[in-house]
């Protein structure tokens, strides 16, 4: 609802549309009705900030980027700031020389199941020299 809100230009206005059930991998963050919505737009309107709604495909992929880039596993409501940091950065809304912050402060333990159905299977091998040597060929 607040990325809505934000995306129709309804920053001053004292409604906002609510979503009755959301649907979203990003649990943490799976809130129809924000209690203090309120707060959440005025603290972006007062910073000149913005806000931007993300696939959850998107969130999978920036799960992926972190773990792979930085060794930081983070569920993924953490994920989806850096989502949205990457949207923002393709539509030109942030400059690639801005100084950004995104909060990746959830583990990925805290929310394992989506992790696990995403991640690709381990590969399997004897244990032997000869065939680590091959897959890392």
């Amino acid at each position: 609802p607040i990325a809505n809100a934000v995306k129709q230009g309804w920053l001053e206005d004292e409604t906002i549309e609510f979503v009755d059930k959301p649907e979203t991998i990003a649990t943490a963050i799976r809130i129809g009705r924000p209690v203090n919505w309120k707060k959440a737009l005025r603290a972006i309107r007062e910073s000149k900030g913005t806000a931007v709604a993300v696939s959850d495909s998107e969130i999978v992929e920036a799960q992926k980027l972190l773990a792979r880039l930085e060794g930081v596993f983070v569920e993924p409501a953490s994920a989806a700031s850096i989502a949205g940091l990457r949207r923002l950065l393709e539509e030109g809304v942030i400059d690639r020389d801005e100084s950004v912050v995104c909060i990746t402060t959830g583990h990925g333990l805290k929310d394992p199941e989506e992790a696990v159905r995403v991640c690709e299977k381990p590969l399997e091998i004897e244990p032997r020299l000869s065939e680590l040597e091959a897959i890392l060929r």
